[in-house]
């Protein structure tokens, strides 16, 4: 059998035992509270003057330091942004310096053709010209054979003395031809080189003979045996001659006047003179 009375201690003893943890609370609540303001209280008074004005400088370091950390940012974006656009802009003054010595040599090059293009049009009028003047010039002295023969001709005609009317139609006739040739020959610039008692002009005479003469001044022409012929500047054929000899030397001061009263002489030294 159970005794009654002990089961009632053993549960008296179970209703009176307590845990740790409240235990513990339970000491917590019986210790006083201490407020915040306590705790701030207790941890030191009023701060003094001196601490007040350190606190206030390290919050201005503090504050400047940030600043300077904040602008050393700002500068090194603005830095790196500016060599960026110092990059850049080297690299247009690139282009822009290639575009400009392009330019200097596209002009160059255009002085240059424009030059070699004036030169090959005068070179090829040149050109034209010279063989214009080649083909006059070779018909002409195709033709100064022929003109001698009418010469000859009519040399021979006046020589010879004769009352046939028709025989002095004939001449006329051949003298009005001869004529008409001299003057289409002078539309070309062809002039004949009759220089008679003129000096002896090695350019444009031909000496086939020597003549003396004392009357005359030495290297005068005595008589042309055929006459020469001149087209503009150029003589195409020299004119067959004798020259003097045993005369007097003729005068300084006269060869220039000879010389301005003929024209034909006057062309062949200028001639001359170019050639030269």
């Amino acid at each position: 059998m159970k005794v009654p009375i002990e089961v009632e201690d053993e549960r008296d003893d179970e209703a009176t035992a307590v845990e740790p943890d409240e235990v513990e609370a339970q000491e917590g609540a019986d210790e006083p509270e201490v407020s915040d303001d306590a705790d701030a209280t207790g941890e030191g008074d009023e701060l003094t003057p001196e601490e007040e004005r350190a606190r206030v400088e390290a919050a201005i370091r503090a504050g400047e330091e940030a600043a300077e950390k904040e602008l050393a940012a700002d500068a090194g974006k603005i830095r790196a942004e500016r060599d960026e656009l110092q990059k850049k802009l080297a690299a247009v003054e690139d282009q822009i310096e290639g575009a400009k010595k392009e330019a200097a040599d596209a002009k160059d090059r255009l002085v240059r053709l424009q030059a070699d293009w004036d030169n090959y049009r005068r070179r090829t009028a040149a050109e034209r010209v010279a063989e214009r003047e080649r083909a006059a010039e070779k018909l002409v002295c195709d033709l100064l054979p022929v003109i001698d023969d009418l010469e000859r001709a009519l040399d021979h005609a006046g020589a010879t003395e004769s009352a046939d009317t028709q025989m002095q139609q004939f001449v006329e006739g051949v003298s009005a031809v001869h004529a008409k040739m001299l003057a289409v020959l002078a539309k070309e610039g062809v002039e004949p080189i009759d220089p008679t008692g003129q000096p002896f002009e090695p350019l444009s005479h031909q000496a086939v003979g020597r003549v003396e003469d004392t009357d005359a001044y030495d290297e005068t022409v005595a008589q042309v045996y055929q006459k020469g012929y001149r087209m503009g500047d150029k003589v195409i054929r020299t004119a067959m001659v004798t020259v003097t000899y045993g005369g007097p030397k003729r005068p300084a001061d006269e060869a220039p006047a000879d010389e301005g009263a003929d024209a034909e002489k006057g062309a062949p030294e200028e001639a001359a003179e170019q050639t030269k």
